[in-house]
């Protein structure tokens, strides 16, 4: 199965989300309810001021050029001049003025149209991105990383596109056919009927067309994310893909998710290229009628008994404002599209707000403060939480056991019934096969996941129980991949100590030893890392990571496997840095090389979720179990086969 065709995390909400258009304008638009009042204001007045010339221009056919009288719409006859000359006179003044408050009508409405969309979609894109920000990582593990990036861009995108363009052209629109419609029966109620004859039919056909278009539009919403992830991915692989010539492979799979939005926007557009011709030809029908029924008026007589002798003004009216609503309603396609767009990315973003967070302070959760860095783990027991999407989303840790495709597994929990303490200071190391459970172990401290059973205590705290941002203040994460942002040294040294100063960060980098290779470079604190810290090589970013560790001065200290991706060289340096950054602190090292935790106070060796052995290194390496035969595999010592046969090596494969 596609990615395309799984349901993604947001599928889930988006079904549930009713008149999802009501809820943007209720939830972004009730703060800047002013500026789209002045808005709609501005345009009525506009729109209406629009007319004023052909009406006048009616008029001064037949009483200024003609033998009939000076006339107006709604203007009693008192109030118009009597003489040829002053009627001209007025016309011109009238015609003048109406061009001269249509203009500024118009830029009020544009300054206040933009002011209302352009806010609104400020709000949507922050708020989208904090939302974003506060999710669980069960939802990161699904890795809609396309998905995610298309509702902060493309979605937020056609709303804005709609509140700014289609939002704007259907209020003209509307309050233009309403103002025609007005004066053209103030002028001939029989021909405006004949004109207007077209306009309820145009109303069902777009009815029919929104309907149908709606379905297309969400599939093309939805091939556009997967393309989205399927690039977004491609890039991100990029090296493995070159190291493994790859690069064919990765291109059919672009492709074949290129094919398919470009399909499912082809099926979109063919209802749309139907659509608008449709409503072009009903707009030209209404004129061509205007023109054959008000001319057969003005040669024969009127076609219907009772009614008034037509006059060329207003003939001349009629067809300038028939033609002034031909082209505004061709344009409702545009309108339709770009409201289709923006109704199911409405549904989009409104799918990502409703995913609701499980990880979150309770309304009576307390600060951890003076933290002396007591850390244990009470018959603690995990499963994944159910999500969709991929099911190898968490695979690494799940130890490759069959999963589910709701992020769950058919074996059982991840981690059973764990149960250990490290004192304040002590260095407690987590070894074992990969998969077993041990950077999950770590997650659990830091809070990333709530336990299924048990509990996770510091200082006698559940972690559960107090905030969040206290307890990842007090505890300190070095993982094996360095996090480095698009920036300065100085500014991914400071991240999350924003605060610091020069001193600090100069300071933490020399106990990091990465001092001496940041001076040496070019801008040396101010050498921009580039994305993903690219410009800098593996080692040079780890210490990095540990100077940022070291500048937040945490109490409790997780080292996830911080020295595995690095030569032998750079590795005694890291753990040098690493040996004064746990030093005196509460510290959870995740061991990839056992030769980095012979001195951790207490090893717990981890399998298939478990705690099956625990010691100090003598003590498990003279027990002659899973320990013992780990240590001789990465030491290169004979293993003797009944060890081997104890320790169940061989069906776990080569150990890390």
């Amino acid at each position: 199965m596609s990615a395309a065709d799984e349901e993604s995390v947001f599928d889930r909400y988006r079904a549930d989300i009713d008149r999802p258009m009501r809820r943007l304008f209720g939830t972004y638009g009730s703060d800047r309810r002013g500026w789209f009042v002045v808005g709609v204001l501005a345009n009525l007045v506009a729109q209406f001021a629009s007319l004023v010339p052909p009406v006048v221009l009616g008029a001064a056919i037949d009483g200024v050029f003609g033998v009939g009288q000076f006339r107006l719409p709604l203007v009693p006859p008192e109030w118009l001049p009597r003489t040829q000359a002053a009627a001209f006179e007025f016309s011109l003044v009238a015609i003048g003025g109406a061009f001269a408050v249509t203009a500024l009508a118009t830029w009020v409405y544009g300054v206040a149209a933009n002011e209302f969309a352009h806010g609104v979609m400020h709000e949507v894109r922050v708020d989208c991105f904090e939302k974003l920000s506060g999710l669980d990582m069960s939802f990161f593990d699904d890795k809609q990383t396309g998905e995610v990036l298309s509702i902060l861009s493309s979605d937020t995108e056609n709303l804005e596109l709609f509140l700014d363009d289609a939002l704007v052209s259907s209020v003209r629109l509307g309050t233009l056919l309403l103002g025609i419609a007005v004066v053209l029966f103030l002028e001939q109620p029989y021909l405006a009927v004949v004109t207007l004859v077209a306009v309820p039919v145009m109303v069902l056909f777009t009815a029919w067309f929104m309907r149908a278009a709606e379905p297309r539009y969400a599939a093309r919403r939805s091939s556009v994310a997967n393309l989205n992830t399927r690039i977004e991915n491609a890039v991100a692989g990029v090296e493995l893909t070159k190291a493994t010539a790859s690069e064919p492979y990765e291109t059919d799979r672009v492709r074949g998710a290129s094919r398919r939005l470009f399909e499912d926007t082809m099926h979109m557009l063919r209802l749309s290229y139907f659509y608008r011709p449709g409503m072009e030809l009903l707009a030209g029908l209404s004129f061509a009628l205007t023109f054959g029924v008000g001319g057969y008026w003005l040669l024969v007589g009127p076609p219907v008994a009772g009614a008034d002798p037509l006059q060329v003004g207003t003939f001349v009216t009629f067809l300038l404002l028939t033609q002034r609503f031909v082209s505004p309603l061709a344009e409702v396609s545009e309108i339709v599209d770009r409201y289709e767009n923006a109704k199911v990315s409405s549904e989009r973003v409104f799918g990502l707000m409703d995913i609701p967070p499980t990880v979150t302070d309770t309304e009576d959760a307390v600060e951890l403060t003076d933290v002396e860095g007591h850390v244990a783990y009470e018959d603690v027991t995990f499963a994944y939480p159910e999500g969709p999407g991929d099911a190898d989303a968490a695979d690494t840790e799940r130890g490759g056991r069959d999963a589910t495709a709701d992020g769950g597994t058919d074996e059982g929990p991840v981690l059973e019934d764990v149960n250990f303490e490290a004192e304040p200071g002590e260095t407690v190391a987590l070894v074992g096969p990969t998969g077993a459970g041990k950077s999950t172990l770590a997650k659990l401290l830091l809070r990333l996941y709530d336990t299924t059973e048990g509990a996770v205590r510091v200082d006698g705290h559940d972690v559960r129980e107090v905030t969040r941002d206290s307890l990842r203040d007090a505890v300190g994460y070095v993982g094996q991949d360095a996090v480095l942002f698009d920036g300065s040294i100085a500014e991914n040294v400071r991240y999350g100590r924003f605060e610091a100063d020069t001193d600090a960060v100069r300071k933490a980098c020399r106990a990091a030893e990465a001092h001496d290779f940041i001076t040496d470079l070019p801008a040396g604190y101010d050498t921009r890392v580039g994305e993903r810290g690219v410009k800098l090589s593996g080692g040079q970013r780890q210490r990095i990571a540990i100077a940022r560790a070291m500048l937040r001065d945490p109490a409790v200290l997780i080292l996830d496997e911080a020295t595995s991706a690095v030569d032998t060289a750079t590795e005694a340096r890291i753990q040098r840095s690493l040996d004064r950054l746990s030093e005196d602190r509460t510290t959870l090292a995740i061991a990839h090389r056992l030769s980095t935790v012979t001195d951790a106070d207490q090893i717990l060796v981890i399998e298939d979720g478990r705690v099956v052995e625990r010691g100090t290194h003598a003590a498990l390496k003279d027990d002659g179990g899973l320990y013992a035969a780990l240590w001789a595999a990465q030491a290169g010592e004979g293993v003797v086969d009944e060890l081997v046969d104890r320790a169940d090596i061989d069906d776990r494969g080569t150990p890390p």
